[in-house]
């Protein structure tokens, strides 16, 4: 179905400066707004099944000073993505009215990438199918995996409690 997608925007890339004017795709040069969420053409779009850490969420590194975790996943996906052109195929919306999507740069899935690099986890609550990323990650201590870090669901939940 993904190759299906990826060969009908291939075919109208000329005409994608604002939109394919196919119901779900999107394609275009993408911004990123934290390392679980980009932006093309204005539509926010939230990476399917995975879930970063927050812009100002740390990790802590043994000994060392923390590392600012949620802001290297947002760089990690800016350098990935680059001036590449970007091609979602929309999946759902999520509470927040943004899309949800499975993306793609230079062939390769945004999602998994992000999992793999250990700049993002599987988002099992949603999906698992990026559990045999984040596997391989925290067998190689990848990202945040090198550090003692909340998953980003855990870390939101503390910052909602009061007096944070």
């Amino acid at each position: 179905m993904r190759a299906r997608w990826l060969a009908i925007a291939l075919c109208l890339l000329p005409f994608a400066a604002t939109a394919t004017g196919i119901p779900g795709l999107i394609v275009g040069q993408a911004s990123v707004i934290d390392g679980d969420t980009i932006e093309i053409h204005g539509q926010r779009i939230r990476l399917e099944g995975i879930d970063a850490p927050e812009s100002n969420q740390v990790c802590e590194a043994k000994g060392k000073r923390d590392v600012a975790c949620g802001r290297d996943a947002a760089w990690f996906l800016a350098d990935m993505i680059g001036r590449q052109t970007v091609y979602c195929s929309q999946t759902g919306t999520d509470r927040y009215r943004r899309l949800l999507a499975d993306c793609e740069v230079a062939g390769r899935n945004i999602g998994d990438a992000m999992v793999r690099s250990g700049h993002a986890l599987a988002y099992r609550r949603y999906s698992t199918r990026h559990v045999a990323a984040e596997d391989a990650a925290k067998a190689a201590k990848a990202g945040m995996w090198a550090y003692d870090f909340l998953p980003p669901w855990e870390w939101r939940a503390l910052e909602k409690l009061p007096g944070r």
